[in-house]
């Protein structure tokens, strides 16, 4: 059988400046799309050499490089980051503008704290946020559902196009019956909704977060406390939904007063009710796919955005969960 022929493609760049930035330092971006594309990459000077035996791997590299450079010429800045959705943008997507992309779904948390997509998926996930009054985000964590959710409320509070963010979470574990836990109701249901609050202290300096809370201009209301409220000029985090009811989802979304907006996110792969209990995440994407106003999207296992090891590690267990069901 032949081999096959290796396929060489040059790109030089006009200002060494912006590609010594490209490159990254000592290289390192280079070495990241390298890797990740099975192509070898090289530099010299202000040039790229990228070589491989597959043709299509070429291309998404000189496709990321090439539209990484106009960022940078746009006066943005480079960060490993977006080397990596720039990789996976372009490998779903070879068409799409990442500019376009970085620029215009742009979400502008506070003057100093701007958020991107990093995905397709995370890009149809915030227009969804932006033009429907219920969004759903579902599927596996570290695709950035809730972290872009917390964001976006974060934003809409900074532009005064909501009055307060409420944040809401089912307490499985406890079968959300709180009065044997120690200390007060925040203290009760701290631990529940602790990864919406690392959301916003990473967002917001730590001081201001306290202030709102102090303020109620974020409120937490444990999902079973809701009842018979009418949430007006609020934005709505429920987090965790695959652990609720359809019942207490139904209660949820009636929730829903003027001038506010709801985000649901959640999980179905990781349910914990009890026994054979519905989830109301899975009941609710059945019940209103079309209903005008609700928007769903479903994130994959190509949107997850985390350190490259805690990939490699999941993998890892995948690997041994399949060897072992084949026993």
């Amino acid at each position: 059988m032949p081999k096959e022929k290796c396929v060489e493609k040059i790109l030089e760049f006009e200002d060494i400046a912006l590609a010594r930035e490209l490159f990254g330092p000592q290289d390192a971006h280079l070495a990241s799309i390298a890797k990740k594309s099975g192509i070898r990459i090289g530099s010299r000077g202000s040039r790229v050499f990228l070589r491989g035996d597959d043709a299509d791997a070429v291309a998404l590299a000189a496709n990321v490089l090439i539209q990484l450079h106009d960022h940078l010429r746009a006066g943005n800045r480079l960060f490993q980051k977006d080397v990596d959705a720039a990789l996976g943008i372009l490998n779903q997507k070879p068409t799409a503008k990442l500019r376009d992309m970085f620029e215009e779904q742009t979400v502008a948390v506070t003057p100093r704290k701007r958020i991107s997509p990093r995905t397709l998926t995370q890009r149809d996930y915030l227009e969804n946020i932006r033009t429907s009054d219920v969004s759903f985000g579902i599927g596996p964590a570290g695709t950035g559902k809730t972290y872009l959710a917390v964001a976006m409320a974060v934003a809409a509070l900074v532009r005064h196009e909501v009055k307060r963010i409420v944040l809401t979470r089912p307490a499985v574990e406890a079968g959300e019956r709180l009065g044997f836990l120690p200390g007060d109701l925040v203290q009760k249901v701290d631990p529940y909704l602790r990864p919406l609050y690392d959301a916003l202290n990473d967002l917001l300096d730590f001081e201001r977060v306290q202030e709102m809370l102090e303020q109620n201009v974020i409120e937490i209301a444990p999902l079973a406390f809701m009842r018979g409220r009418t949430l007006n000029d609020s934005f709505i985090i429920l987090d965790e939904a695959q652990n609720t009811t359809p019942e207490q989802m139904k209660m949820f979304l009636t929730r829903l007063g003027f001038g506010s907006r709801a985000v649901v996110t959640g999980d179905v792969t990781q349910i914990d009710l009890p026994g054979n209990t519905q989830s109301g995440l899975i009941h609710a994407a059945n019940c209103l796919q079309g209903v005008e106003g609700i928007s769903f999207v479903q994130f994959h296992k190509e949107d997850v955005i985390r350190h490259p090891l805690v990939g490699r590690i999941v993998q890892a267990y995948e690997r041994v969960s399949k060897a072992e069901e084949k026993k």
